[in-house]
């Protein structure tokens, strides 16, 4: 099972060519985004004040250099990206995510047996857990969290199965000046199994009530699976704060029970305000990359139809 190397993602001629374009603007060590968005080779759509995009003009079975920058800049300024109507194989999704990074292999789930690079997410009409029903961030249990993740939908059912994002960065916007004073260097422990939003139960007994998702449970092995990570993260390509939250999160390191919880019971339910968030309807096609680093999300139980996506998650590095 291999582990990730990350290696940071240069964007420096990107960024000097869209500063041009009038899309970025470097201020120091951040990324400053200017009104209006200025594409030359695809279409940004908005569909929600807190973030989140539809992009058209885009064909990822024949990608070229330059709407796929055009592409990770949106992607870069509304957190969300949605592409409708796409036909792909698994080898063009994996061939799509490296140019997002390293792709990322998941510790406690197996990939396809022809592509380990991609899990199958499957619900049947008779499943009762739904994977990724609760608020979090993909992998943030890890040293080194996801930076991204894209999931392409082959079947869907005929009502539900939506996803819902919460944007981190207008949750830590929003704080009071006192919160960010009080929370602002400190850590959370985050784990990857047995956590308490879960219950406390082990994934394996979790997924019991999904056959396709218990059958693809491993072992971790000697991987880190828990770790210690700032509450208020930067993005390392933007510069923007963001609340760095989700159900991995167990405790606020170094405090005790008693003082940590009122804090995160606060945090978790402040951070899914409905102004911060979008919600994504799928259709078979449908392929969303969405950026750990900025958002939660949560995918919705109300559908009892057969749902099957196929996700990849791309590598990121330390939290700072």
């Amino acid at each position: 099972m291999p582990s990730c190397k990350f290696v940071r993602t240069s964007l420096i001629a990107f960024k000097v060519s869209y500063r041009a374009k009038g899309i970025l603007r470097m201020d120091g060590a951040n990324t400053v985004f200017n009104e209006p968005e200025i594409y030359e080779n695809v279409t940004v759509i908005p569909f929600a004040g807190a973030m989140g995009a539809e992009i058209e003009g885009v064909d990822l079975a024949n990608l070229d250099d330059a709407t796929f920058d055009e592409l990770y800049a949106a992607w870069l300024r509304h957190h969300v990206v949605v592409l409708r109507d796409q036909k792909i194989t698994p080898e063009q999704q994996i061939e799509f995510a490296h140019r997002f990074g390293e792709i990322h292999h998941h510790p406690y789930m197996k990939g396809m047996d022809d592509y380990p690079d991609i899990l199958e997410i499957v619900k049947e009409p008779d499943s009762s857990y739904t994977f990724g029903a609760a608020w979090h961030t993909d992998q943030m249990f890890n040293p080194q969290p996801a930076k991204a993740t894209m999931l392409y939908a082959h079947e869907t059912p005929s009502a539900g199965g939506d996803t819902m994002f919460a944007n981190m960065h207008l949750a830590y916007d929003a704080l009071s000046d006192g919160m960010k004073d009080m929370l602002s260097n400190v850590k959370t422990w985050c784990v990857g199994d047995r956590f308490k939003r879960g219950g406390g139960s082990k994934r394996a007994d979790r997924y019991q009530g999904n056959a396709k998702m218990a059958d693809k449970v491993r072992s971790p092995g000697n991987l880190q699976t828990e770790s210690a990570h700032p509450l208020f993260r930067t993005h390392p390509e933007t510069g923007r704060k963001s609340l760095y939250m989700g159900s991995h999160v167990d405790t606020l390191h170094g405090f005790e029970e008693a003082e940590a919880e009122p804090i995160l019971d606060y945090l978790r339910e402040y951070s899914i305000r409905p102004e911060f968030t979008c919600r994504v309807n799928w259709k078979p096609g449908t392929i969303t990359i969405w950026d750990n680093r900025s958002v939660q999300h949560y995918a919705i139980p109300d559908y009892n139809e057969r749902r099957r996506m196929h996700r990849i998650t791309i590598c990121g590095d330390t939290p700072f």
